[in-house]
């Protein structure tokens, strides 16, 4: 007669199999080998011999010393180690003794030279008065100290006389090296910003912003799916281009060509010839909703990032993708260009950075410290760093492999944009109208803006999609939900006292993720 075998998931049999192999082995846990004596002196044989060869003369036990004749005989030196716990007297014996003196024989006695106790040196050392050399070593330390002082480079200072060495005057052991206790650099002081006009004439939300080169104008890309061109001073309008069937998610001025370069929802990425305020070239490859596009500074090659989770780069002229960027596991939402390497940095819903190697196509390198999605870059215009805003934090990061430099905390929303100068302002704009300005260089964030909305909108369209300083960095540009833009100016009232830094150093602030 069989008998029913009763059946269990793989999953309670290989935990059935974990327990009792715990069970057989539960009583060794922890149990350390023991020590076989021969393989021990041979394995202490071979490493002194490895690592002490050239020196011959090795320390051995005092009750070795009715051996010595025979160890310099020839017998083997290594079967003699001292343990490191042992405290005793040593003795050095070798090939290479000496006479302590001129004219006195080597006889049997005088082969073996006694090291003093530790005692011995450190009563020794108390006793002595500082050598003159190492008088003259902290003078010259000390006078070194005085011209960096006088110079003004008191930052670069190396801590005092660190060669100093032990014992000195009745030091103890523990006053070998006085290390300098960390401290984060004092923010610089900014003026706050304030605002100084707001234009409105779309009829959508704003959605993108490009100052041209010469500074005289800019370009906005609206919701209602028109670009407008305005004057930066007055703030004007100077024209109206149609074209797109959908949301304008961005806009570009060539510093190399008279050419608008503008991208949108509706798949397209079209190049606007200035002179004649018309559509001259369309770049087509993408399969969704292209979402921010930027032209290389020193190559006629244009960058375009989409919903498709791809970045293309595009010939200006002949209008062929040269490129297409993958890697991507979701929406790519800004790109940025540069000169130097990496040419091409992709910010992504996905929450990752990539840094692309232009002329192969392919990912540098892959930065996924950022849990949320990545909206927005900025590289710095003087530093060879950039800057990602997302959700969780704003990151700085260093080129060109992406070394994360320190977390900007603080801007609790949802981060559309960033925007830097020369003089280290950072600003952060949010979905929820918030704007953030920071101290570049220790993130410090000296002002927090919320801006009224126009009159006749709702609060909730209280909103900011891209900012952007014009090139005299005297003026902050936002485009806002509210269809308007807003043009701030640094508060030329304000100084040190009656705006001052409110900062207190926080040394855990830099956490390394």
């Amino acid at each position: 007669m069989t008998e029913e075998v009763q059946k269990h998931s793989v999953h309670t049999l290989v935990f059935r199999s974990l327990k009792r192999t715990h069970d057989m082995f539960v009583s060794d846990h922890a149990k350390t080998i023991s020590l076989d004596e021969e393989s021990h002196k041979m394995k202490m044989g071979v490493k002194l011999k490895t690592e002490y060869s050239p020196v011959l003369h090795m320390p051995v036990l005092k009750e070795g010393r009715d051996r010595v004749s025979q160890l310099s005989g020839g017998q083997d030196i290594y079967q003699n180690y001292a343990h490191p716990g042992d405290e005793a007297e040593y003795l050095i014996t070798g090939t290479h003794a000496y006479p302590s003196g001129p004219g006195v024989a080597l006889t049997a006695d005088t082969k073996m030279h006694r090291n003093p106790s530790e005692g011995g040196v450190l009563s020794m050392a108390l006793a002595l008065p500082p050598s003159q050399v190492r008088q003259e070593a902290s003078r010259t330390a000390a006078s070194i100290a005085e011209i960096h002082r006088h110079a003004g480079g008191a930052e670069r200072v190396h801590p005092q006389s660190t060669s100093v060495s032990l014992l000195e005057g009745g030091g103890t052991r523990n006053s070998v090296l006085m290390r300098r206790a960390p401290t984060m650099p004092k923010p610089q002081w900014h003026p706050p910003w304030k605002l100084f006009r707001v234009i409105s004439g779309h009829l959508g939300w704003v959605r993108s912003i490009a100052v041209e080169p010469g500074n005289q104008w800019f370009v906005t890309g609206s919701a209602d799916r028109t670009i407008k061109i305005w004057d930066l001073a007055s703030g004007k309008l100077k024209l109206s281009l149609t074209g797109h069937i959908s949301t304008v998610r961005g806009v570009a001025v060539s510093s190399r060509s008279p050419y608008l370069f503008s991208c949108g929802e509706d798949k397209q990425v079209k190049c606007w010839d200035l002179e004649y305020n018309k559509v001259i070239r369309h770049y087509h490859g993408h399969l969704s909703a292209v979402y921010d596009l930027d032209l290389h500074p020193t190559i006629d090659v244009l960058v375009t990032c989409s919903r498709d989770a791809s970045a293309r780069v595009w010939d200006i002229r002949t209008k062929a993708n040269v490129h297409t960027l993958t890697g991507h596991t979701n929406t790519v939402a800004t790109v940025r260009c540069q000169a130097a390497e990496p040419q091409v940095i992709t910010g992504s819903h996905d929450s990752t950075i990539r840094l692309w190697d232009l002329v192969a196509g392919k990912t540098r390198a892959t930065l996924t410290n950022h849990k949320k999605s990545v909206r927005t870059l900025v590289l710095h215009p003087r530093q060879y760093t950039f800057s990602s805003g997302s959700a969780d934090n704003i990151k700085q990061w260093m080129f060109p492999d992406g070394s994360f430099i320190q977390n900007l905390s603080g801007h609790n929303a949802i981060i559309n944009t960033l925007a830097v100068n020369s003089d280290g302002v950072l600003v952060s704009g949010a979905d929820n109208g918030t704007m953030h300005m920071w101290d570049w260089r220790t993130g410090y964030n000296f002002q927090r803006i919320h801006a009224a909305v126009q009159p006749g909108s709702l609060d909730s369209e209280s909103g900011i999609f891209a900012c952007m300083f014009d090139h005299s960095e005297s003026r902050l540009i936002t485009a806002e939900a509210d269809k308007t833009i807003k043009v701030y100016k640094e508060d030329d009232t304000a100084t040190e006292e009656s705006h001052p830094v409110n900062w207190k150093p926080e040394i855990l602030k830099r956490k390394r993720f």
